[in-house]
Parts: structure tokens; sequence; C-alpha cells
């Protein structure tokens, strides 16, 4: 159970490692499962929690930020759930890093799973919010917080929106920026 993903977390730190000809290249590695991980682990946080940890070992030294890894079905539960992760995460020592993403699609959900301290990451999906002031003003709550901002959106942005979307980076600094418009 999670044998590929496993199998490509250490593909690609081997990778890098392989092709790298210097050691100031340090790259994040930043993988969305979805909410997968769950899906295979029951939502178990202690079995996701020792997953995410052997993840870890397999990124080979590397940042590994994981986005979405499991989905409760509800705001309050995935908020939930990803602060019980957090939580069996830290009583491992390890520095997996998570992301929300699923059920935080508005400013003030933004607002509470950063209150909630569910997490260390949050995408902030543009479209979702409504209006590029909601970005700016999301990207702003999650630094004054502590808690790293990934300004994201969606795969089918036009050219316009995507340059307003990075002048709004430029002025707020989230450590994360969705490429657009694609991938």
């Amino acid at each position: 159970t999670g044998g590929k993903l496993a199998e490509y977390v250490s593909w690609l730190a081997h990778r890098i490692r392989a092709l790298c000809k210097t050691s100031a290249y340090n790259p994040v590695l930043h993988i969305d499962v979805y909410g997968t991980v769950g899906q295979i682990f029951d939502n178990d946080p202690d079995r996701i929690a020792d997953y995410l940890a052997t993840l870890e070992k397999r990124a080979d030294g590397f940042t590994l930020y994981i986005e979405g890894p499991a989905d409760a079905g509800s705001k309050d539960r995935q908020i939930a759930l990803l602060s019980t992760i957090c939580k069996a995460l830290a009583k491992r020592r390890s520095k997996v890093r998570i992301v929300a993403d699923e059920w935080c699609n508005t400013y003030q959900d933004v607002v509470d799973f950063v209150d909630a301290r569910c997490c260390d990451m949050v995408q902030i999906k543009t479209p979702d919010l409504g209006s590029l002031h909601n970005t700016i003003d999301a990207v702003l709550y999650c630094k004054a917080h502590g808690v790293e901002a990934y300004q994201g959106g969606t795969c089918n942005e036009t050219d316009i929106s995507a340059r307003a979307c990075l002048h709004a980076a430029m002025a707020t600094r989230p450590e994360r920026v969705l490429v657009k418009p694609g991938m």
C-alpha cells in the first residue's frame, strides 16, 4: 500500500542528486496526493503519519511537502484530521510539511485553517476566493500567523489572470506560487 508513491519519492530524490552538479541546489519536494494517502490508510492519522515519515526518509534529505494527505469530507473534520496528523508527525520527530488544500476555499476557510494550526502551508486558490484582494489578504494573513502561503489557482486561467496573480505574489511574497496558465 502506497508503494508507487514511495518508489516515486525515492526516484525523484535520486534523480535530483544524480543530475545536480552543486550542493547549493537544494529544492523542496512538493507532492499533491489528493487525499489518496488517507484512502489507503482509512484516514487513520497514526498510520498516515507512519507512512509520511517513511516518505521523508525516501526524500533523502530534501524537505518534503505533502499536499492533501487525506480528505475528511468536511471543513471541520478536515481541520481536525490534519491537526491530528501534524501532531502524530511531531511525535515521530518528522519534518514532513502538511499543505492544506481540500476544504480550504474561501478567505474565511484560510483563516480557520491557519488559526487551527493544522498545517504548515495553505494553498490559496485565487479563483475560489473570488477576487484578487481576498487572495492578497489570505497570503498576508498566513504570513502574519507563521503559516506558509501557497498562492495557487487552477490550470485553466487566462494569461491576464496569471499576470495579475503574479503581481499580487510579487507584492505579498508567498512561499510558493502555482505557475499558470497551465502547470
